[in-house]
């Protein structure tokens, strides 16, 4: 095979040429490149500190910095091949179909995953609170992207979903310091009611958990047709909350028993045919 030099000096001139002429724009698009990257170091690193100030979960502010990044990524890549000529527009159309298809297959989970989000922005509660949600309560051990897991009391694990979570009504029993026991005693028509109430409240006074301020009430509730029942609201730390329920009922059942003092007795009801 015989090479032309003329040829070859030709085509040598053109590529040289074609080189001048497009270095401009592949320096100009490198450029673009590395200070992009260099910039999205930056910006993905002050966001983790920031939500890292702001007492974010480490699994969600891991996973918000890293679809921060690639987001930044595609529009550095896309001002990259516009910089060097290549057209954007078919390449943009191709994103946005490809994301209207993921967005109608994936519904629900884009609405858990924006549920997430507003928990997460605006708190409502966070791990270790005690909340009831959805007809269930327990502690949250986690806040994840698109469920929230809960711990009950008997130790079994719960996940709420976060759309149906941020969209409903939450109650945070451990948002506030304190937390107040709605307890009912009920006693008999034979007992003395101003007694009874003296015998509750020194049980209350004698429980170091239980506050003074605010002081504990005990009223009277109601008048059922087999007792009277008498309201107990005695006021105490989140954490002694349990305990405060339990002890109020143990002790005051014992300081009845020492004063004679009647419960409620349990009444049975029967229906017209068993009676018959």
């Amino acid at each position: 095979m015989n090479l032309n030099p003329e040829k070859i000096t030709d085509y040598a001139s053109h590529f040289i040429k074609v080189l001048i002429d497009y270095s401009p724009k592949l320096i100009s698009a490198f450029i673009i490149l590395f200070v992009g990257l260099y910039a999205i170091r930056l910006i993905n690193r002050f966001i983790r500190r920031l939500m890292i100030s702001r007492d974010l979960e480490p699994t969600l502010t891991k996973f918000l910095a890293d679809i921060l990044l690639w987001i930044l990524r595609v529009l550095l890549f896309v001002a990259f091949i516009d910089k060097l000529g290549i057209g954007t527009s078919s390449f943009v159309a191709i994103l946005g179909a490809m994301g209207l298809a993921v967005g109608l297959s994936l519904q629900g989970s884009l609405s858990n995953f924006a549920g997430g989000m507003l928990i997460i922005l605006f708190k409502p509660f966070k791990v270790g609170n005690f909340i009831e949600a959805q007809g269930v309560s327990g502690t949250v051990c986690e806040i994840q992207i698109f469920v929230t897991k809960l711990t009950t009391s008997n130790n079994q694990t719960i996940f709420i979903p976060n759309g149906s979570l941020s969209n409903g009504t939450i109650i945070n029993y451990s948002l506030l310091e304190n937390r107040r026991a709605d307890l009912n005693i009920a006693i008999s028509y034979d007992t003395d009611i101003r007694k009874a109430k003296e015998i509750i409240t020194s049980v209350l006074n004698n429980n170091p958990k239980i506050l003074k301020t605010p002081a504990a009430e005990v009223s009277v509730k109601s008048l059922t047709d087999s007792g009277i029942q008498l309201a107990v609201r005695p006021w105490a730390r989140n954490e002694d909350f349990w305990g405060v329920y339990s002890d109020t009922l143990q002790e005051c059942k014992k300081a009845f028993d020492a004063a004679g003092i009647t419960i409620q007795p349990y009444v049975m009801e029967y229906s017209k045919k068993e009676i018959v």
